[in-house]
């Protein structure tokens, strides 16, 4: 983007002179291309931004939930419950302790870039939460199960269940913003024939064509750099 707006303003400096007959190269039309590209980079940053609150909201939800599991089934070993309901609602424990989330993608400073690709450890923070389902349903159907602690009682974990719910599903939302953004972006920046990296490189020419190849004009402009995203 820096290296655009540098040639637009050799291309303004020339006046007149620049006077291209391809539609895509003329001054206004580079001016809007700059604006174009440069609102796309903004969205994409803000769609970073948004994606990795995202991921720390739902870090901090999913947090403390190892231990929250082991407290509802020692809460479960003090009532009148079977040992068969008892070992059921470890298993679904177990399940919960040896299964761990990835931290791959929760980053804490805001400017870390998002992920290229969505990771496995969305599929990990899914399961984490059939886990709890799975362990609430086995609390559920207990009768003696009546805590009176709130934190341990049924409602409270159907709303954890589905404020983990939330949180994880606006992650995989945000991913989705923030991967569309990008897409934008490239083609803004890297599509053939429309492309600002392609037109920059057309701009070179055209300059190099009017002023002639060992012209100063054209020394202005030929170590100006375009490149495209490598795939």
């Amino acid at each position: 983007m820096a290296n655009f707006e540098t040639l637009i303003s050799f291309c303004a400096g020339y006046g007149a002179t620049y006077n291209p007959s391809k539609n895509s190269l003329k001054l206004p039309q580079l001016i809007a291309l700059k604006d174009n590209a440069q609102s796309k980079l903004n969205d994409v940053i803000a769609k970073n931004t948004i994606y990795n609150n995202k991921v720390n909201e739902r870090m901090v939800a999913f947090s403390n939930l190892k231990s929250f599991s082991t407290r509802l089934v020692n809460a479960l070993q003090t009532t009148d419950a079977t040992n068969e309901t008892i070992n059921n609602a470890k298993t679904f424990n177990r399940k919960m302790q040896g299964k761990k989330a990835s931290t791959a993608q929760t980053p804490t400073d805001p400017n870390t870039p998002a992920p290229t690709t969505i990771s496995t450890s969305q599929q990990s923070y899914d399961q984490l939460i059939q886990h709890l389902t799975g362990l609430k349903s086995v609390l559920e159907t207990e009768p003696s199960y009546t805590p009176n602690e709130i934190e341990l009682q049924i409602a409270t974990i159907d709303s954890k269940i589905a404020d983990l719910s939330t949180k994880n599903t606006a992650v995989a939302t945000a991913y989705t913003n923030i991967s569309n953004s990008r897409i934008a972006r490239n083609n803004t920046l890297y599509a053939d024939s429309t492309g600002l990296v392609e037109i920059a490189t057309e701009v070179k020419k055209y300059i190099k064509s009017l002023y002639g190849a060992s012209s100063p004009e054209f020394a202005q402009v030929k170590g100006i750099e375009f490149k495209k995203a490598k795939k």
